[in-house]
């Protein structure tokens, strides 16, 4: 392992290239279907995917649509004239022997994106341009052979070019979930990582603290989750160092990445731009865009994550519980719709069972499952609570039902028994019996003795004697009442 002592005096330095799976209905040249999830290998195919001769691309005019969302996300001019290319190498999973997409003149110009950091702060990522391309197939590779399927070929990409404007794992992760964020809030892909919607190429190099030129360019291939980036970027760190400060040289390489060893290794050499023989393709005509069509095709995106931060600032929530929410759009709207209805009180209540909720799921990054976004629900549950009718662990389980199915919450409360008991006179004939228990003898002495913390077990027993109906608020005040204190 190379020293804490050695690390800091090197500083690294990281650009990002993230390919956006459009979501189209068909894929960029041709009708075949442009979801693969679930079908028969080399079934969601045409022959114009497979590059057979005579086969010429009709372009997609829905994913030039979506670039041009992904543009207005980003922050970003939207190139009037674009037009594109062939990209020439050897895969066996890609038929043509070349790629079509946008090396000169891409959809999308420069941009940025403001990612929130955990600290509060945020890091500005500069976008260098985004252009449009075909995706290539799927190898699976088993023992001495591999199987080629092309379900995937010929699916729209956008790929998201940054600068080299992050200099630590946590800003990595931050910019990629951000990024993530921007693109399904307005639309422009489904987002799933497992599926593959998003995949991080991240470019990494490193150099001495205060030097004017960056070191050799190393690129991790095909990251499928921020927390991937993260491990992959400080762990390539940590391996450049120990190499350099052998005296040894890095070499520009694409290399990938073992979640589960949690090491990067060594793939291939990296091409340079020259050894893929770029060359205008001759079958697809510039693609021309007039202020007036952008406009009108940007004026469709939804409201974007900066938009709901600032609205729910008045709720003043924890940062954690915004991020918690802004990592799924539909919770996003729900939160936003109830404050809207019912104001900051109902929603702030919400908001925190949606991020308590959902805080495991985001940190394994599959998403929620719940299947409810009807606000009715969740404001008639949050207006129980605010009078008292419902304890936070009966809250809580209503809640859960909500989340899968939109039903009444005082039904639920009154089918399970759950209504909380705030009538002064049942609650005081309760507290008084547990007074008089000897068992709270002791509790009485500490309490009247000042230890206040004593007054939560008399507060138990009510609870305990009232089947966890009566309200511990109105309990806790009639039992100071009572012992004069």
């Amino acid at each position: 392992m190379i020293s804490t002592e050695v690390l800091e005096q090197y500083e690294m330095t990281i650009g990002i290239e993230c390919h956006v799976q459009l979501a189209t209905t068909s894929k960029l040249f041709s009708g075949a279907d442009n979801d693969a999830r679930d079908k028969e290998p080399n079934s969601a195919i045409n022959p114009i995917d497979f590059g057979l001769p005579g086969m010429l691309p009709v372009l997609n005019r829905e994913a030039i649509v979506l670039a041009v969302k992904a543009g207005k996300a980003l922050n970003a001019e939207i190139g009037k004239v674009s037009r594109f290319d062939r990209k020439h190498y050897f895969y066996p999973d890609l038929p043509k022997g070349y790629q079509t997409t946008q090396m000169y003149h891409p959809i999308i110009l420069e941009g940025h994106i403001d990612a929130p950091l955990e600290t509060g702060e945020a890091v500005r990522v500069r976008i260098h341009h985004a252009h449009l391309e075909e995706d290539a197939g799927k190898l699976t590779h088993y023992g001495d052979y591999s199987l080629v399927d092309l379900n995937r070929a010929g699916t729209p990409l956008i790929e998201i070019v940054s600068e080299p404007d992050m200099h630590s794992p946590a800003e990595a992760k931050a910019y990629a979930t951000e990024l993530h964020r921007l693109m399904t809030y307005a639309g422009v892909t489904l987002g799933n990582l497992y599926h593959g919607n998003m995949r991080f190429d991240v470019n990494i190099s490193i150099a001495k603290k205060g030097a004017t030129e960056l070191g050799t360019r190393v690129e991790i291939k095909n990251l499928n989750s921020f927390r991937s980036v993260e491990r992959a970027a400080q762990y390539e760190f940590e391996r450049q160092v120990e190499v350099v400060s052998k005296g040894e040289t890095l070499a520009q390489e694409t290399r990938g990445w073992d979640d589960a060893k949690g090491r990067t290794s060594s793939q291939r050499s990296k091409e340079d731009v020259q050894d893929y023989r770029y060359m205008p393709d001759p079958d697809i005509p510039p693609v021309v865009l007039t202020d007036a069509e952008i406009t009108e095709i940007q004026a469709t995106v939804s409201a974007l994550p900066a938009i709901y931060r600032e609205a729910w600032a008045s709720m003043k929530l924890d940062r954690s519980v915004v991020e918690a929410l802004i990592a799924t759009r539909e919770q996003a709207v729900l939160v936003s719709e109830i404050q809207e209805k019912a104001g900051d009180d109902a929603a702030r209540r919400v908001a925190h069972w949606f991020a308590s909720a959902t805080t495991e799921a985001a940190e394994e990054e599959t998403g929620v499952a719940e299947g409810n976004f009807a606000p009715e629900g969740y404001i008639e549950l949050a207006e129980m609570v605010g009078k008292n009718e419902l304890s936070s662990t009966a809250a809580k389980e209503i809640f859960h039902e909500l989340t899968v199915k939109n039903v009444s919450p005082r039904r639920i409360a009154e089918e399970k028994n759950l209504l909380q008991v705030s009538d002064a006179g049942a609650i005081d004939a309760v507290v008084d019996e547990v007074l008089a228990d000897p068992a709270s003898a002791q509790s009485i002495e500490d309490i009247k003795a000042g230890q206040e913390k004593a007054i939560g077990f008399l507060v138990g027993q009510v609870m305990k004697k009232s089947a966890g109906k009566a309200n511990p608020a109105m309990a806790k005040d009639a039992i100071r009442k009572k012992l004069g204190v």
